[in-house]
């Protein structure tokens, strides 16, 4: 037993109490509207507090652990310096990396931390430099996607908790893997939300997600402490390497500070501190250079940003999708435009939202490597209809060519768990709401979303349906199999060129040459020495292209001043001189 410490921000509520271990204890409140009590407690022990006159004990805003679910009472909690074996981790910034975006529950068959550490050699081989974990904050029920965490600061229980998140980032950094975490700011799950009873965590306004947090609004301050802290939290006591910041355009900040900024500021001031770079990476609609523009030059200084564009350029041109966002893309000018100048909506018409969107990249003060292309993410394949994968409806070439306008270009490059091998499982939307009518009206929501564009609804899956869950789990047994392990073999060596050679390190998009002919399907895209040279098209073409053939999908036939390209192929070749 020792004396403990209890503090609690609500200042909505007249009267709080401490209960520990079922033991009700007063508190007492300070004029900032924080209450505190001090226990004799053991290092586990279970707390909670009572507001009001509630019956209830509910779990800490800011809980270390919940060892039985966001319902439950918390648990006191404390890292533990022998866990750690990081000691010589010197860390490195995300930019220019090959980042491996990955959700703990799919990612292998235990859908644990513990697990993933058995699958760290096969993204060592990969050559990819870190491993960004989609939310593993707590949320209601076992699985889920976790963007609807409702206690930010606990780590989810059934990945393994705290100890085993500790455990893995360990075993990442002892292989010189980085570590990134996907946090969400935005919004709030639906199932164990208590914090409106504690205080006006919750704004007047609102998201796709529902309520808005309340970080401009009357008493803001406290709650923009809440999120910071949380944000420090994951990089200094679980050492990760940096956050991914989920949809940043819903946090609607109107103070002279943008909650950002200030994110931005007190991350370096953290990164001086453990002496290791820490990054922040935005995910954001918005097409806003200020978002990765420095502090110094007037901007918000986010490390980098994903870029959806790129991933809509590169998919339509390939695929040939052009519903919904992908209207606007599709052709190989839109392609090289995007590729060229980071957004393809630069203060021009979009016709999915319409009406003008983003504003124009200064490439020549703003480096590529602070956008990050990919040809699929989580939300790219989970937000489908039914959760598929282009390995389930491309052919391996038109992957291998894809990979190869994403790992060849400039840009700050991320994969999504199983795409390296064309993996078949699907991944889609799945949930496990404990609450009956939070479970249905979750499931007859998808339904009622995806019939409104035309999709049979007896065709979505349902995401409350455990099997949902099951299917979008890796198939590791498939990786070493004929298409899935030459692809795989595809990918290891264009990671291994991207690293090796430097001509693929020049950040800068005014060096970037593109040419292409949108009747004959064929792109091309110079990086120094190098050229990318890929085919969309399923006949054979002749591409203006010669030199020596470094890595190919289908071997080309070269001869004078041309290289004839298979369909759905790719060739790098290294130019004379």
């Amino acid at each position: 037993m020792a004396e403990h410490e209890f503090t609690v921000w609500a200042p909505r509520p007249d009267r709080v109490r401490l209960d520990v271990d079922g033991a009700l204890h007063p508190m007492t409140r300070t004029h900032d509207g924080w209450w505190h009590a001090v226990a004799d407690v053991a290092a586990d022990a279970r707390y909670g507090f009572v507001v009001g006159d509630g019956p209830k004990v509910l779990p800490d805003p800011r809980s270390p652990r919940q060892p039985e679910g966001v319902h439950e009472r918390s648990q006191l909690w404390h890292p533990s310096p022998e866990a750690w074996t990081d000691d010589g981790w010197q860390g490195r910034s995300i930019e220019g990396a090959v980042i491996y975006e990955l959700h703990v529950g799919t990612f292998t068959a235990e859908g644990t931390f513990d697990s993933a550490i058995e699958k760290l050699e096969h993204l060592l081989d990969l050559g990819v430099d870190f491993v960004e974990l989609m939310p593993v904050n707590a949320f209601g029920g076992t699985h889920g996607w976790g963007y609807d965490g409702v206690l930010w600061y606990a780590v989810h229980e059934p990945y393994g908790g705290p100890d085993a998140l500790i455990r893995l980032i360990d075993a990442c950094h002892a292989r010189g893997l980085g570590v990134l975490i996907d946090a969400v700011f935005n919004h709030l799950g639906p199932s164990g939300n208590y914090l409106p009873e504690f205080g006006p965590y919750l704004s007047t306004g609102s998201n796709p997600w529902g309520e808005s947090i309340n970080i401009a609004d009357a008493d803001a301050d406290p709650v923009r402490r809440y999120i910071l802290d949380c944000a420090l939290r994951w990089m200094r006591d679980f050492h990760a390497d940096g956050l991914r910041l989920d949809a940043v355009h819903a946090l609607v900040d109107t103070t002279a500070i943008h909650i950002l900024e200030e994110l931005s500021a007190e991350t370096d001031a953290l990164a001086a501190e453990v002496g290791r770079p820490l990054s922040l990476i935005a995910e954001s609609d918005m097409n806003d250079p200020r978002l990765i523009t420095p502090r110094d030059q007037g901007g918000l200084g986010m490390t980098a940003q994903w870029d959806d564009d790129i991933h809509h350029a590169i998919h339509s041109a390939v695929s040939g999708e052009r519903q919904g966002y992908y209207g606007d893309f599709g052709t190989l000018e839109t392609l090289a435009q995007t590729l060229q100048h980071g957004y393809f909506h630069a203060g021009t018409y979009s016709s999915f939202r319409h009406r003008r969107h983003g504003r124009p990249l200064d490439t020549a003060t703003i480096p590529a490597t602070r956008l990050l292309a990919y040809t699929l993410t989580h939300d790219q394949v989970g937000n489908r209809a039914i959760g598929d994968r282009p390995s389930q409806n491309l052919t391996t070439g038109q992957l291998a060519v894809k990979a190869a306008l994403a790992l060849g270009s400039p840009y700050t490059a991320m994969l999504f768990m199983g795409e390296e091998w064309a993996s078949s499982s699907p991944f889609q939307f799945f949930s496990s709401h404990p609450e009956p009518e939070l479970a249905r009206a979750t499931a007859e929501g998808r339904k009622k979303e995806f019939a409104e564009h035309g999709w049979d609804a007896d065709e979505i899956p349902d995401p409350q349906d455990p099997a949902t869950f099951e299917r979008s789990k890796l198939n590791w047994d498939e990786v070493g199999d004929g298409e899935h392990a030459r692809l795989l073999s595809f990918y290891r060596s264009l990671i291994a060129l991207r690293r090796s050679e430097s001509d693929f390190g020049d950040p800068w998009l005014d060096h970037l040459k593109i040419t292409y002919d949108e009747d004959r399907r064929w792109i091309v895209m110079h990086r120094g020495n190098f050229t990318i040279a890929c085919n969309l098209g399923d006949l054979p073409v002749d591409v203006p292209v010669t030199g020596e053939v470094v890595l190919a999908w289908e071997e080309p036939e070269t001869g004078g001043d041309r290289t004839r390209l298979a369909g759905h192929s790719v060739a790098i070749v290294r130019r004379p001189g």
